[in-house]
């Protein structure tokens, strides 16, 4: 028994000795979201609508391991801060690092790399894939930025080639399911776009020759600001004022197809020759029919912007970043490119392009911003009331018949009072109530089933065979906050 003064919150641990095991209260861990209810709604109907958009457009799922070796996680771009490494709690004592250790993927590209080399027998040629699965990345919590958190991303990998106007379809596909999005609230998108073979002829052609430091540095340019990416440039690469001038300048550019001419002036005017101003004149060409096509298809949406550098350093052609109108603030909410090295095993090579959505980003805007809403928190559209404990079997019939035609719902947990069950169910966001009826037992009169819209006060008599909600109230719905 318990002792006196003390309550259940306490056990006994060995004779003669109490102690507290009530839980202390937890301390949140930062950059590892959980959603509530409600929220959870609105996450999932976002993921059907984005993967609904990318099965309309011929990509095909695949889910990938979470964990990849270390020297393939590490072996592009600037990533080593970011990456968990994973180990077994009790490894031998003084275990060094190997080959086989392992780390939480930082995103779905690297993976899938792997995956084609792996399975490219099984695979056909181009291949489009989507995934949508959670990722690992050891960086400072922040607005929109998590440790753990979705994303959502599309690729189409050749064998060998890859025609190019792929790089047009991708941002295309991701921008229409962000717009499909704004079923739930979301507002519109910009999809901003650049060149690698531009940037990199730009910067070979102005003499600065380490390209993938210049494109780090210029990356950088909405977090540190104009100044410390000059800073870096300096300081890092030794960089002349007018080589800074010039990176600078071209970062500066952007809107529609003009952009391209006036890359063209900037970079006579900077002393871009030679085999530069070759590969300058094809990236431009390429920069140009993705502007144009894209204007064709989805006019106002794409825009260059010769910011757009993306870090990591296998991105070879087009790259991509995409913000929210009216809430620049929050960065890039989907972004990727063209690759034409990232898989290869030697013999072949798998050119691709992609693009990721960050969805657990776009979420956490939607939640903060408070511009979606769920119209209730729980699937169940009717509660069986229970009259007293020992009819609860008529309720629970009444719950398999609904269940059985696709009505979620459920039974209320105790036999209170009527107004009180109703009240359970109103906290909750239950549209309905259903009153099971009696069957005239001991010769009482039987009466008929009836269902309580609580909302209006609205009570009928209904079937279970046959009573189905409204449409909108069958299951919960993500809506946005105006409409709710």
């Amino acid at each position: 028994m318990t002792p006196p003064g003390e309550d259940r919150g306490v056990a006994r641990r060995q004779p003669g000795v109490w102690e507290d095991r009530r839980m202390p209260r937890p301390t949140p861990l930062s950059g590892f979201p959980e959603w509530l209810p409600a929220q959870r709604i609105i996450e999932q109907r976002a993921v059907e609508i984005i993967t609904r958009t990318f099965e309309l457009h011929g990509y095909a799922s695949v889910n990938t391991r979470a964990v990849e070796p270390l020297r393939e996680l590490l072996r592009k771009g600037e990533t080593s801060k970011e990456v968990y490494v994973l180990r077994r709690l009790h490894a031998e004592p003084g275990a060094s690092a190997s080959d086989d250790d392992l780390g939480l993927h930082f995103d779905l590209t690297v993976p899938f790399a792997r995956y084609v080399l792996e399975h490219a027998g099984h695979l056909t040629f181009p291949f489009k894939r989507y995934q949508v699965q959670p990722v690992w990345r050891g960086e400072r919590p922040q607005d929109g930025r998590f440790r753990e958190f979705w994303q959502a991303d599309i690729d189409v990998v050749g064998d060998g080639e890859l025609a190019d106007h792929f790089e047009v379809d991708v941002p295309l596909v991701a921008a229409e399911a962000l717009t499909a999005l704004r079923e739930i609230g979301l507002p519109p998108v910009r999809v901003m776009v650049n060149n690698r073979r531009v940037a990199d002829a730009f910067y070979r052609g102005i003499g600065l020759t380490d390209v993938d430091a210049v494109l780090q540095a210029v990356d950088k340019l909405a977090k540190i600001g104009a100044d410390g990416v000059a800073a870096l440039l300096r300081s890092e690469l030794g960089a002349s004022e007018d080589q800074v001038a010039a990176t600078l300048a071209l970062a500066g550019l952007s809107g529609g197809s003009e952009v391209v001419e006036q890359v063209r002036e900037l970079a006579a005017s900077s002393g871009v020759t030679g085999a530069e101003a070759v590969d300058l004149e094809a990236g431009l060409t390429q920069l140009q029919n993705l502007l144009v096509r894209a204007e064709t298809r989805a006019p106002g949406v794409v825009v260059a912007d010769l910011s757009i550098a993306r870090g990591l350093d296998y991105y070879t052609g087009a790259v991509y970043e995409t913000v929210l109108v009216g809430h620049e603030k929050l960065g890039s909410i989907c972004s990727g490119g063209r690759y034409d090295s990232l898989a290869t095993d030697g013999s072949r090579t798998f050119p691709g392009v992609g693009i990721s959505i960050g969805l657990s980003r776009v979420l956490s805007r939607l939640f903060s911003a408070g511009l979606a809403t769920a119209t209730r928190s729980v699937p169940t559209a009717v509660l069986i009331a229970v009259a007293q404990e020992d009819s609860r079997g008529r309720s629970d019939a009444v719950a398999t018949r609904l269940r059985a035609r696709g009505i979620p719902c459920d039974v209320a947990p105790a036999a209170a009072k009527f107004g009180k069950q109703i009240r359970y169910a109103d906290r909750r966001g239950i549209p309905f109530v259903w009153f099971p009826g009696t069957d005239g037992a001991d010769g009482a009169e039987s009466t008929a089933d009836t269902v309580k819209d609580i909302r209006t006060g609205d009570q009928v008599e209904a079937d279970a065979a046959t009573w189905t909600p409204p449409s909108e109230d069958l299951w919960p719905r993500a809506v946005p906050t105006s409409e709710s």
